[in-house]
């Protein structure tokens, strides 16, 4: 059995569930954000020192609970998304406050991963220490020049003077958040003279202030397991994300990038990752940053590449060699 923890309505889980259900195995999708006014959750852990005979059950999209302890796989896919209470509750109390909304969100996030940790014994997509800590843009530039990529020079800081320093260093300069919120996506920007902007607004908090990478060509490369599917994204925009209607298509991972990639992700304890890159005129990758669950569905209308069907290949492989059983038969595509 294969567990997917993700948010309601998740278009990339439920994708992969079908696909993972074709191949015969199953799979089950624990909803993050609809535990409250849900039964089905629940861990008992009886007397014994050692905890032999603890039980766990989950609820599933379904309606169904499982036992986390039978499943095979765990893909970590978005664990943190806030309660729907709206819509899988009951409405709240109109005395509801704050407090009480935080009291839900908390308990119910800390129950699910509490429970999923203490009883789930295979193998993670990927562990939850290592995907908090990957997620760390900071953190992740420094491995990924340890690895030997190049990595553009960078400068974490709430200074304009550092800024203003870091632009007359290394000439233009754009910038993005260090985390980033919910909501709507923060684009990367340029920033032409930050002398010009009042040093408050760099003060209010730190953000990340890089190099700009020549070139027009941007890599996503989708990284599952040993095998990689990347798209080569061509526009003249800082930011390819906010406009898609660009030439896209299917690139071929070389087999240096990908030990290489390959090599970022096991030194921070990833299986998986979503690793955006830009080339440079000259062609040489530049690392900018992995997301450890990033978004992969949109390429497939726009490069063809069955990445729903791969990923589902990967994590059937993954669960019969947990199991110990011979390996499917895998489709085609990426080194590896």
């Amino acid at each position: 059995m294969i567990l997917a923890l993700s948010f309601r309505d998740d278009l990339h889980a439920i994708a992969v569930q079908h696909a993972v259900r074709a191949r015969g195995q199953e799979f089950h999708i624990v909803e993050c954000d609809a535990v409250s006014g849900r039964p089905g959750l629940a861990w008992r852990l009886p007397g014994e020192p050692d905890g032999s005979g603890a039980s766990a059950a989950v609820p599933t999209s379904e309606g169904r609970t499982v036992s986390p302890a039978q499943a095979e796989l765990l893909w970590w896919r978005r664990a943190r998304a806030d309660q729907q209470l709206t819509m899988s509750a009951p409405a709240p109390d109109p005395g509801f406050g704050a407090q009480q909304v935080s009291l839900v969100n908390n308990d119910c996030r800390g129950a699910l991963a509490g429970i999923l940790a203490a009883s789930f014994r295979g193998e993670w997509i990927s562990p939850p220490e290592a995907t908090d800590r990957a997620s760390d843009k900071v953190y992740q530039l420094w491995v990924a020049r340890q690895a030997g990529f190049r990595v553009p020079r960078t400068l974490v800081t709430q200074s304009r003077d550092e800024v203003v320093e870091f632009t007359r260093e290394v000439g233009r300069v754009v910038v993005k958040p260090v985390v980033g919120a919910r909501g709507p996506s923060l684009y990367t920007r340029w920033i032409e003279d930050p002398q010009a902007l009042p040093a408050e607004s760099f003060a209010v908090c730190p953000a990340t202030y890089q190099e700009y990478v020549p070139g027009r060509h941007h890599v996503r490369l989708n990284c599952f397991g040993d095998r990689m599917f990347a798209a080569l994204i061509e526009t003249e925009e800082l930011d390819w994300r906010p406009d898609l209607n660009v030439p896209i298509s299917r690139w071929p991972v070389p087999r240096d990038l990908a030990r290489r990639v390959r090599t970022v992700l096991d030194r921070l304890g990833l299986r998986m990752g979503v690793i955006d890159l830009k080339l440079t005129p000259g062609g040489e990758p530049v690392w900018l940053e992995v997301n450890p669950q990033g978004q992969f569905l949109f390429l497939e209308p726009l490069t063809g590449e069955p990445l729903t069907e791969h990923f589902a290949d990967y994590l059937v492989t993954a669960a019969t060699a947990a199991t110990g059983g011979p390996p499917p038969v895998r489709s085609r595509g990426g080194p590896g």
